[in-house]
């Protein structure tokens, strides 16, 4: 499917869609090791970030979230990108999984690691929070909440704080999985029939 979003290039975004632009091409999404292509060569918004466009306030918000989810988290950077990539693999979001999993190999992921994400399962992981975090993802993406079983390991692993980013990234990262499907034109995989 093509996308369904007109992409304006940057001279023709109104006052509030260029705070929307800037806040995401110049905040810390755009530079160091684990950056990623935000714009295309013309310099328009790529993945979920076009859509933001829209509505500039909710935009600014979001984009915001974002960046406190990526940059924020008390979430280790394997850790973060372990359930960033669980989001894309569940919801089947091809622009999230590509974009994290460069991110992903930046900070250390393997491949073994990246494809067991992929397929739905945890890696095989030794550190303790990394594999609470990517649990708690997988538990919070099937079911939508957790045992009181469920939620006293987690909490002994991440603590209140790094469950509570857990549970941030994975409603963020659904939305922008929501976001591709509808704005870009993202394919549905199979299992969404």
């Amino acid at each position: 499917m093509e996308a369904r979003l007109r992409r304006p290039a940057p001279e023709e975004l109104d006052d509030g869609q260029r705070a929307v632009y800037e806040a995401i091409t110049s905040g810390p999404r755009s530079s160091g090791p684990q950056a990623f292509p935000l714009t295309d060569e013309r310099g328009r918004l790529r993945g979920p970030f076009n859509a933001m466009l829209l509505s500039p306030t909710v935009g600014l918000a979001l984009q915001g979230l974002g960046g406190a989810v990526r940059y924020g988290s008390a979430l280790g950077d394997r850790a973060r990108e372990m359930a960033i990539l669980a989001v894309a693999a569940h919801w089947h979001s091809t622009f999230e999984r590509d974009a994290h999993e460069a991110v992903g190999r930046a900070v250390g992921l393997t491949e073994p690691e990246m494809a067991a994400l992929r397929a739905g399962v945890s890696p095989d992981l030794a550190d303790t929070e990394e594999a609470a975090a990517v649990r708690a993802t997988h538990l919070l993406l099937r079911h939508g909440s957790l045992s009181e079983q469920e939620y006293g390991a987690a909490v002994a692993a991440l603590g209140e704080r790094g469950l509570f980013d857990v549970t941030t990234l994975v409603g963020y990262y659904a939305t922008l999985a929501l976001q591709l499907r509808v704005f870009a034109g993202e394919a549905r995989g199979a299992a969404d029939g």
